[in-house]
């Protein structure tokens, strides 16, 4: 039974994604023709700070500490949450880097060339997905996973960094889903690895 509710759960979850996904594609033009229209310069400086604070070198630095602060306190489960946390965003990077090279979509500035141009080295054909919000997704996916309460409370923080790279005309709507997506994915795969050792082996305090 409890193996049917999952399986349910996740072609749900798949379902829901995919729809997402295309309502983005959908919403592309739309969403940057009005990003065009209420674009201020306040606001433009705004959104660099936050993307240049929003990638990943920031995420893993928060996670180290985290993880070196869980560990003097010994607390095993919090040092293993932190842990995931970092390599959630590490591997949701690594796919994310493989996808975007594979894709070469032309980021929104891109005037020739426009569109999806097949594997390219070019950081302006690296627009599908968005680095900075699968990165962050991931990040606080998996704190979403271990610690509900407290990742839903912290969620505005990805948020605001997927919008800051349309915002930018660093990405397209649809960039920023399925970077979303991606690292939802990629935590709930590094958690669900990281709660099964935790079951296994106790969460009480770090052995000394």
């Amino acid at each position: 039974m409890k193996g049917f509710v999952e399986r349910r759960w996740l072609y749900g979850s798949a379902i829901a994604g995919a729809l997402f996904l295309a309502a983005a594609f959908y919403s592309d033009a739309t969403v940057l023709g009005w990003i065009a229209q209420h674009q201020t310069r306040p606001g433009t400086s705004f959104m660099r700070a936050v993307s240049l604070w929003g990638d990943w070198p920031s995420h893993f630095l928060v996670g180290a500490v985290g993880a070196v602060i869980a560990y003097a306190l010994g607390s095993r489960r919090w040092l293993a949450i932190f842990a995931a946390m970092v390599l959630a965003c590490a591997v949701a990077g690594v796919a994310n880097r493989t996808i975007k090279m594979s894709a070469g979509r032309s980021r929104p500035s891109v005037k020739v060339d426009a569109g999806w141009n097949g594997p390219s080295l070019r950081s302006n054909y690296h627009s599908f997905p968005s680095g900075h919000t699968a990165s962050s997704a991931a990040f606080f996916a998996a704190l979403c996973f271990a610690r509900a309460r407290i990742g839903l409370l912290l969620l505005p923080i990805p948020l605001v960094i997927a919008f800051s790279r349309i915002y930018l005309k660093a990405h397209h709507l649809s960039d920023v889903a399925f970077g979303a997506l991606l690292g939802i994915v990629s935590a709930f795969l590094v958690w669900r690895i990281v709660s099964r050792k935790l079951q296994a082996d106790g969460s009480g305090k770090v052995a000394g």
